[in-house]
């Protein structure tokens, strides 16, 4: 495996970029260490696949370079960088059995057979395929055929790193849950670098060890799960991580106090900044209901299950509360936020407060 350092990375497809507009990858600089578990996650046509095609050997970036383990791999081929990387359709050999796609990576590299029938085997475990062993790939459906793909990408622990691009895509719901559990396992038990790109908070968060956010072609939060969910230091993290996103809503601030309309909502501190377009930001989960507090307008009350999603107005504004399944939504419902869920952003990235300040 191998620590990956992203100097700089900059890429623009098209010829003379003049603006930042015309890059579709922003300045990138940072390091995935040697054996860690990462996600690229964002919506489409924010650079993800860009950057994983960079790291793979795919594409040569603009400016900056690339370093494995120190080395400048800028100009290397994907083959000699020694990567295995996964695409969100099959590339397998239809002619070939499951088996021997699988040994085929193994065999070409002068694995002794007995450890390939191992390795082999061990694969077409985990992705639950033994008994299409000896089939032809080009009779099976295009989710068994993903499951070859992913298989390949595995067989060999001799990679400096694992990259995933989107490869659960063409696999039945059930099966995602099985296969990301079974590849943070692996992860685990192996210590592969991967680099996983998708665009569902749910895999990335369950998958990743670290989560890098991307949006408009640039890295806005690298951070844990709880760290993404707690503290997005982007408004637009807030808005795409978690189900429902995190309520923004515009206020003006007074001291250790925020505005919002005629409310007045106590922050947990005095901001470092209150310049720019200010926003407070908090999730559902932090969001009370009560007979005590703000007054608010429900629109809609929606049942999920384990518990229910209120959707309000607030000072004219659309807020969401999370409120648990069997607890009593009152008649008249004020709402209220618990401090602890309360972030501030200007000019969309977060503000931190200075809560040595005890002065009004």
């Amino acid at each position: 495996m191998a620590r990956i350092d992203l100097d700089h990375i900059r890429h623009a497809y098209g010829a003379n970029p003049k603006s930042e507009k015309d890059y579709a990858l922003r300045e990138v600089h940072h390091t995935f260490r040697d054996g860690g578990a990462y996600a690229l996650l964002g919506p489409s046509g924010c650079g993800k696949t860009t950057l994983l095609n960079i790291i793979s050997g795919l594409l040569r970036p603009s400016h900056g370079r690339l370093l494995f383990d120190g080395k400048d791999v800028t100009g290397l081929s994907t083959q000699l960088r020694n990567i295995a990387q996964v695409f969100q359709f099959p590339v397998i050999y239809d002619t070939m059995t499951v088996y021997d796609n699988l040994a085929f990576p193994l065999r070409n590299r002068g694995v002794p057979e007995p450890d390939v029938d191992r390795k082999v085997r061990e694969i077409i475990r985990m992705i639950d395929l033994e008994s299409w062993t000896s089939r032809r790939a080009r009779g099976l459906t295009a989710d068994q055929k993903q499951k070859i793909s992913l298989g390949r990408g595995l067989v060999r622990s001799d990679v400096n790193a694992i990259l995933f691009d989107e490869p659960l895509t063409v696999i039945d719901p059930h099966m995602k849950w099985v296969l990301r559990s079974q590849l943070k396992q692996l992860h685990r038990r192996f210590g592969y670098t991967m680099v996983y790109v998708t665009h569902d908070q749910t895999e990335a968060l369950t998958f990743a060890d670290q989560v890098v956010v991307m949006y408009d072609g640039g890295i806005v939060q690298i951070g844990t799960p709880a760290e993404l969910f707690e503290r997005p230091k982007h408004t637009f993290v807030g808005y795409f991580i978690g189900s429902p996103g995190m309520n923004v809503l515009p206020v003006k601030i007074d001291g250790r106090t925020a505005r919002l309309g005629a409310e007045t909502i106590a922050l947990p501190g005095r901001p470092e900044t209150a310049e720019g377009v200010i926003e407070l930001g908090i999730r559902p989960e932090y969001v009370r209901l009560g007979r005590e507090g703000m007054a608010m307008s429900v629109s809609k009350v929606e049942d999920v299950g384990r518990h229910k999603v209120v959707r309000a107005s607030l000072e004219g504004h659309p807020i969401a509360a999370i409120v648990g399944e069997d607890e009593e939504i009152p008649a008249e419902p004020k709402l209220s936020f618990d401090p602890a869920g309360i972030n501030l952003y200007a000019d969309s990235w977060r503000v931190d407060f200075d809560r040595s300040d005890r002065g009004a």
